[in-house]
């Protein structure tokens, strides 16, 4: 043989050697693998029946800061900054007064005018009744003297007779004439007078009405707390679509009238706003102890009991979760400075607790024709077995219908695939 054909039959029995060592070390298996489906045990024990939800600080006490209801522009010049602590009684708003001011240099103009006006038509008014008594004597004065002409009428001819009582009758046609005309005169005078007077007043109380809106420029706090800026909701030309954001009011910026600018927010209380799902609301009752995590004050824990929870389940119109949640309130009872509203927190509510009871996880328990299920190991299966929760908290359901040591699985296995060594898959050993 030669020395290559001898090479060749060498590498041959190497490979060879090596084939066989490998295979010998592994352990190679075809055919079926299940999927393992994790279980655990019905155990027996004392529960504590919390409740963990996230929620909102905000304060139940607080003052809108509005713009005065005037009319015409209100453009503010001062502006307190947000967060900034303010006692009753501080200036946190003010609008430029020059509109305010001109309107009341304007009524007061109008309200000189007016005195003046009635000053002169008064004066006008007495002249004018000296002039028709003077016209009244005339008048009296002449049918008296025609009267006295008449009474000579058998003592003269036949036509100055006639001529005396047409005089008369003159005479007297005359003083009624001029009596009608003097008592016309006087209500002129008079409504004349009144019309003045009403102009006066209305002048007196749009002067009132202007040092009332020069005095409501500055809008002061009526309690102590903290400012909070509210959004200007104007900014966007009356304009809003999905995402915009909206700066806050600040100095320069024209206000609307009656436009909530700011708010004064009272720290010396604080609640917490929250929901609990449906399944726990059982479980959180008025007057319950809390503890309170809140995220902007790590490391400091804070107390509390249930304020309120709501009889009815509140549901957003945009909401897609199935679990319907109530509106709790939570009152913390030794908040400090540090504390905001709108921070978010997390709040523990501390249930009663239930000794000698039987409990699962709550990943045991799942819903079969609407009612709830665990799945019961039954020799190589599982079986739907009917259940009673009788409390639930977070992370566990107390049951009842179960031994202990009962073995449930922790995942629903008619949803589970099994893989086999051909790529195929089948549904997990379940029995009915």
């Amino acid at each position: 043989m030669t020395k290559q054909g001898r090479k060749i039959v060498i590498g041959v029995v190497v490979v060879a050697i090596v084939t066989l060592a490998v295979a010998a070390g592994a352990k190679i298996t075809f055919g079926k693998v299940e999927a393992a489906i994790p279980t655990t045990a019905v155990q027996r024990g004392s529960v504590d029946l919390t409740v963990v939800a996230d929620g909102e600080l905000r304060t139940p006490h607080g003052a809108m800061i509005v713009a005065p209801p005037v009319s015409g522009t209100l453009q503010i010049i001062k502006l307190a900054k947000p967060g900034t602590a303010v006692k009753a009684g501080d200036v946190i708003l003010e609008f430029d007064p020059s509109e305010q001011e001109f309107n009341l240099e304007q009524s007061q103009s109008r309200f000189a005018e007016a005195e003046q006006q009635i000053i002169k038509a008064s004066a006008d008014n007495a002249v004018q009744a000296a002039q028709d008594k003077i016209s009244l004597l005339r008048a009296r004065f002449a049918v008296r003297r025609a009267e006295l002409e008449v009474g000579k009428n058998e003592l003269v001819g036949e036509i100055e007779a006639q001529k005396n009582n047409l005089a008369l009758r003159e005479a007297k046609r005359h003083l009624a004439q001029l009596e009608q005309d003097v008592l016309s005169r006087q209500a002129s005078n008079t409504a004349g007078i009144a019309v003045l007077q009403q102009q006066r007043e209305q002048s007196r109380l749009q002067m009132m009405q202007a040092r009332r809106n020069i005095e409501s420029m500055q809008v002061k706090s009526p309690i102590d707390g903290i400012v909070s800026i509210k959004e200007n909701a104007d900014a966007s030309g009356g304009f809003y679509y999905s995402g915009i954001v909206l700066p806050d009011y600040r100095e320069g910026d024209q206000v609307w009238p009656g436009r909530m600018v700011a708010q004064v927010l009272d720290l010396s209380s604080l609640e917490l706003a929250a929901k609990v799902n449906e399944t726990d609301r059982v479980n959180v009752t008025p007057g319950a102890a809390i503890s309170v995590d809140v995220d902007i004050a790590p490391g400091r824990h804070y107390t509390g009991k249930v304020k309120s929870v709501a009889g009815l389940a509140s549901r957003s119109m945009w909401s897609n979760d199935a679990v319907s949640k109530f509106d709790a309130l939570f009152e913390v009872t030794n908040p400090d400075a540090s504390l905001r509203p709108g921070a978010t927190a997390h709040v523990t509510v501390r249930g009663a607790s239930v000794a000698d009871a039987l409990y699962l996880p709550r990943e045991c328990v799942f819903l079969k024709d609407g009612k709830p299920v665990v799945y019961v190991r039954e020799g190589n299966g599982f079986r739907a077995h009917d259940i009673k929760i009788t409390n639930q908290t977070e992370s566990r359901v107390i049951v009842s219908g179960l031994p202990v040591g009962t073995e449930v699985a922790l995942v629903d296995p008619t949803a589970t695939p099994q893989k086999t060594g051909s790529g195929a898959t089948s549904g997990a050993g379940v029995q009915p």
